[in-house]
């Protein structure tokens, strides 16, 4: 005796849809009808691609940067800043010459040099100002003159001539150097009695 198959065609179809996407190779197509898996849209955008620019690097880029325009002849490069160089000021002796003189001229009060002093030279200036010996009647007194040397490093010793009018007068005075690197006036002396200025002094 002989059994039947009681399977459909239908049925088959439906089993080996059921395998293939089981196995991922394809998807039921809307109806129920085998078909392929639709493929995703692509974002790229159509027609060439765009070239997109990139900084340069490397020694060519270096070069480039660091090169001079045509009939340019210096050394420096672009965005290099030249230092600027401090104006050299008078000499120690020329500067305390004058300060000096605004205090025994009257011109400046002697706790001025308070700062500007070193051992008796600030006594000395206390029992002179107060004459105003540099000072002189219808006239201005100024710095004629004013010389100084070195005995040793971080000393000068100096001699200036101050003329107020048609009188001279002698002035020394020595500075010392500390270690701040400031100067400072240690001692101050005048010289004699006032005496007429010469031309060719």
């Amino acid at each position: 005796m002989s059994t039947t198959d009681s399977t459909t065609p239908r049925d088959t179809t439906r089993d080996r849809a059921a395998a293939r996407t089981i196995a991922g190779t394809s998807t039921t197509a809307p109806g129920g009808a085998p078909g392929t898996a639709p493929r995703p849209l692509s974002t790229r955008p159509a027609g060439p691609r765009a070239a997109v620019a990139r900084p340069a690097t490397g020694p060519r880029a270096t070069a480039t940067a660091t090169a001079r325009p045509p009939g340019r002849r210096d050394q420096r490069g672009p965005g290099t800043v030249r230092p600027r160089r401090r104006p050299h000021g008078p000499p120690p002796h020329e500067l305390f010459a004058e300060r000096l003189l605004a205090v025994l001229s009257g011109l400046r009060p002697v706790h001025w040099m308070l700062g500007q002093t070193i051992g008796s030279a600030y006594e000395q200036l206390v029992r002179l100002a107060p004459g105003t010996p540099l000072r002189a009647r219808g006239a201005v007194p100024v710095i004629r003159t004013c010389r100084g040397f070195q005995p040793r490093p971080g000393v000068i010793e100096a001699a200036a001539s101050v003329a107020a009018g048609e009188q001279v007068r002698a002035m020394a005075f020595r500075l010392e150097r500390g270690t701040d690197l400031r100067w400072r006036c240690a001692a101050v002396e005048l010289g004699g009695d006032r005496v007429p200025a010469r031309a060719d002094a």
